[in-house]
Formats: structure tokens, C-alpha cells, sequence
């Protein structure tokens, strides 16, 4: 599901009516600020977390296939270095 496109607003409306788009921006729509009638920010409406509880991901994860610690080991060790050396 992609949200809908920011809607421009000026600087002036921005200042004007910062309350009104703030409660907008609560409620999910994202802005584009305009000054002299060029693109110059977004306002985007922060990501709510969501809180899940133990029991929720213990269910969760209670049918998922069991992991092979030595399978998983040996893959990490295939793709990741586990050297430890300074970065550059």
C-alpha cells in the first residue's frame, strides 16, 4: 500500500497554519513546503512504534523451522569476516 503524494504548501501557509498542519501530519499526510514556488522541504509524519508483546512474538515464531547453529555459523562465516582488524 503506497501513501498518498505530499501535498504542497507554501511557506507562508506553513507559518500561517502550523497547528492545522500539524494535526494533519498526526493524522498521516506528508507535505511539501514551497518557497517562491519551488520544492524546499517535507514534512513527513513520524513512524508510530508498535509495541508487541512477549507472548505475541514467542507465538510468532513458535511455527517458524528450527536453525541449525552450525549450518548458520558456517554461513556467516561465509559471507562475513569475522576478522579483527582495524578499519581503514
Amino acid at each position: 500500500m503506497s501513501s498518498p503524494e505530499p501535498q504542497p504548501i507554501t511557506q507562508r501557509e506553513l507559518r500561517n497554519d502550523s497547528g492545522e498542519i500539524m494535526r494533519r501530519l498526526d493524522q498521516g499526510e506528508a507535505f511539501v513546503v514551497t518557497r517562491n514556488g519551488t520544492p524546499v522541504a517535507e514534512l513527513l509524519p513520524l513512524r508510530r512504534r508498535r509495541f508487541v508483546s512477549a507472548e505475541s512474538a514467542v507465538a510468532a515464531f513458535r511455527s517458524a523451522p528450527s536453525i541449525d547453529a552450525a549450518r548458520f555459523r558456517s554461513d556467516v562465516d561465509r559471507f562475513v569476516s569475522q576478522d579483527a582488524a582495524p578499519r581503514a
